[in-house]
């Protein structure tokens, strides 16, 4: 089956049996390590000069429940646990109900989050040593290492290790392309995603394969036609902590092919974009990690008050800042600092955050009096102590160090921000794109936020990363399970490859090996012999929830 012929001046450049990802963010990368894990090529595309997308820029962790680090810090943590957050999150401020699309993504997430941290702690030799607990969470299972953003650290590990494929296959098994800007989706005769055109230096390229889309959101997208400007104009005059990257290309170009959307409404609004002293009007702002709040940090109003439950969900923060007066600090007494050292420093140096060396330093930066601050770090350390909180607050970690004697502070001035579409295509829970029918389009993927639905109408601080991860699996086996089945049937309705199939089973590791003898002049034909195949003799992914 083919689609329609390149345009005139189009490049085709193909890769027998490839699968094409769109997108080299960590959800994309995730997707072509799990595609070459079964066995299959990978053609990785994005239209930046670097890859890496907006999950560089994670600052608070990866979730992941049962862990092996939770298990060796006593965390009494579960997957079931964890898929209950999920759900209590997922019907947003002032709402009970779950969106009914939400259950199966939900439980794929949470039963699916202990495997992938793990992933990739085994597979890449990742830290992720340090657990918290954020805003949502009834149990500390947000994953980090000592040093760095989390987020740049777990992507640019799977970054270099395909690189490092890329190189010692010379291309034979993956390849990527930088400033390859995609631009249409291909369809063939049955209505099959069969390739897609991208253009690169001037040129019109085609690429042929199945597509799995990994291009994220769309919160940085404000054009006047843009898909915020058409679904949530309310929001346009946000900031923002998105990249000039995230203009929703995946959602329109799969769209275009008749790909259904859920929850396009949902776009997440954080309550802790950081607001440089210099540039308070910048669009484009740095985040706070949720994980500042998560070792302690207080929310302040303009008069050096509490106004909220600091650990409660972002739309519930992010609600009750609009409700009172800024400007708003987060502060960290000393014993917080220690804890997450790496990122005070950080913002410091990047002039969004400012140490002082004592509690005057920190009532003339907020502007109120000493004695202000003294009455509101007493009546929190006896909210801690006696666990009744005006706000309902529940944990209350470092809570004793707040205190006007302490050795330092830090502060950051903070504002609410966009930051994350919880809607995106519609998929089901093998991340098959499903058309606005509700049947899934064959030879098309979805993973990372461009995938809606996972979330509902809000997030968990931590689930992003998780989500790239979990859902950029399940797309690659998914379309490395579909690949070899489209093969397979080749095979048997006497297709080009012609000579005996051979199968082989493996009782070790419960997997199925595929390879084809040849007759000598049918050999080039048969490009795909001896791969490991384990997800084509299944019906289902080789990454899946458990029940």
């Amino acid at each position: 089956e083919t689609g329609p012929p390149p345009r005139r001046g189009t490049r085709r450049a193909t890769m027998a049996q490839q699968v094409i990802v769109v997108g080299g963010g960590l959800a994309g990368l995730s997707s072509a390590h799990t595609v070459l894990e079964n066995g299959g090529r990978v053609l990785l595309l994005d239209k930046m000069a670097f890859l890496g997308g907006n999950s560089t820029k994670a600052t608070s962790g990866i979730n992941g429940a049962p862990t092996r680090t939770q298990t060796a810090a006593g965390i009494p943590d579960s997957a079931e646990i964890f898929e209950q957050d999920i759900l209590k999150s997922s019907t947003g401020v002032g709402r009970t109900d779950v969106p009914a699309h939400t259950p199966p993504l939900a439980k794929v997430l949470a039963f699916e989050s202990g495997p992938s941290v793990d992933w990739l702690t085994g597979k890449f030799g990742l830290d992720l040593s340090l657990v918290s607990r954020l805003g949502g969470h009834s149990q500390p299972r947000t994953h980090r290492g000592k040093e760095r953003f989390p987020g740049f650290t777990i992507t640019y590990a799977l970054l270099e290790a395909l690189e490092k494929i890329e190189k010692d296959t010379q291309g034979a098994k993956a390849r990527i392309i930088s400033k390859a800007r995609v631009t249409r989706l291909h369809k063939g005769a049955s209505g099959q995603v069969i390739g897609c055109d991208y253009e690169k230096d001037g040129a019109t390229h085609r690429a042929d394969g199945p597509v799995i889309i990994a291009t994220g959101g769309f919160a940085a997208d404000f054009d006047p036609d843009s898909l915020l400007a058409k679904i949530r104009p309310d929001l346009m005059h946000l900031p923002t902590t998105n990249g000039e990257h995230c203009t929703g290309d995946g959602i329109k170009m799969a769209t275009a092919v008749g790909a259904g959307t859920i929850d396009m409404e949902s776009v997440q609004v954080h309550p802790t974009g950081l607001v440089h002293p210099a540039e308070p009007e910048a669009k484009v702002k740095f985040l706070a990690a949720e994980a500042l709040r998560g070792v302690g940090g207080l929310l302040l109003d303009a008069n050096g008050k509490r106004f909220c439950d600091e650990l409660g969900r972002r739309d519930y923060v992010s609600g009750e800042m609009w409700k009172n007066k800024g400007p708003f600090r987060l502060v960290l007494n000393s014993k917080g600092s220690n804890e997450i050292a790496w990122h005070a420093k950080h913002y410091v140096s990047r002039g969004v955050m400012k140490r002082h060396s004592n509690v005057d330093e920190l009532a003339r930066e907020i502007g109120c009096s000493v004695g202000t601050l003294d009455e509101t770090f007493k009546a929190y350390r006896e909210v801690a102590r006696t666990k009744n909180c005006p706000y309902n607050k529940k944990f209350f970690h470092n809570a004793e160090a707040f205190d006007i004697k302490d050795a330092f502070f830090h502060s950051a001035i903070v504002t609410p921000i966009l930051h994350y579409c919880m809607g995106g295509l519609a998929i089901d829970d093998t991340s098959r794109v499903l058309g606005g029918d509700g049947k899934a389009i064959r030879g098309l993927y979805a993973g990372g936020e461009v995938a809606g639905g996972i979330h509902g109408r809000n997030r968990l601080g931590g689930n992003s990363l998780l989500d790239c991860v979990v859902f950029g699996r399940v797309a690659g086996a998914s379309a490395a399970h579909d690949l070899f089945e489209d093969l397979l049937n080749q095979q048997q309705k006497g297709g080009a490859v012609g000579g005996k199939v051979n199968i082989t089973v493996d009782t070790g590791d419960q997997s199925l090996k595929i390879s084809f003898a040849q007759p000598e002049a049918s050999a080039a034909a048969a490009d795909y012999g001896g791969l490991a195949a384990a997800a084509a003799a299944a019906p289902a992914p080789a990454v899946t929830a458990a029940p």
